[in-house]
């Protein structure tokens, strides 16, 4: 899938596999993909600048963790991100069945 597909999807993507507790950025683009079915590939470079965004907005915080000799930043959801992650799945709604009434209208029974 082109990664442009993801544009302006990306913060509820995010915000959406953290749901479930902190993950480190290879984890996050990880559980994105698998949870895409392998569809969606996000690199470091589109999801950290994305993370630090939403950090600075308050939907997420950060800390860092050491595993062995590396150490590596967890990002975990804050009550703003819960909330803000409940707004995105609005949106995400509101523009698939949209969408599906251009693309589909048989299926709504319009022409």
């Amino acid at each position: 899938m082109r990664v442009d597909a993801v544009r302006g999807h990306l913060d509820g993507l995010l915000l959406a596999v953290l749901e479930n507790g902190p993950l480190h950025g290879y984890a996050i683009i990880t559980a994105v993909q698998h949870r895409s079915g392998g569809a969606l590939e996000l690199r470091t470079g589109t999801i950290y600048p994305a993370l630090n965004r939403l950090e600075r907005l308050g939907s997420l915080r950060s800390s860092w963790e050491t595993v062995g000799e590396r150490r590596r930043r967890c990002y975990e959801l804050t009550d703003t991100g819960q909330r803000n992650l409940a707004k995105e799945r609005t949106a995400w709604d509101d523009f698939t069945i949209a969408i599906g009434a251009v693309l589909n209208p048989s299926s709504r029974g319009t022409a």
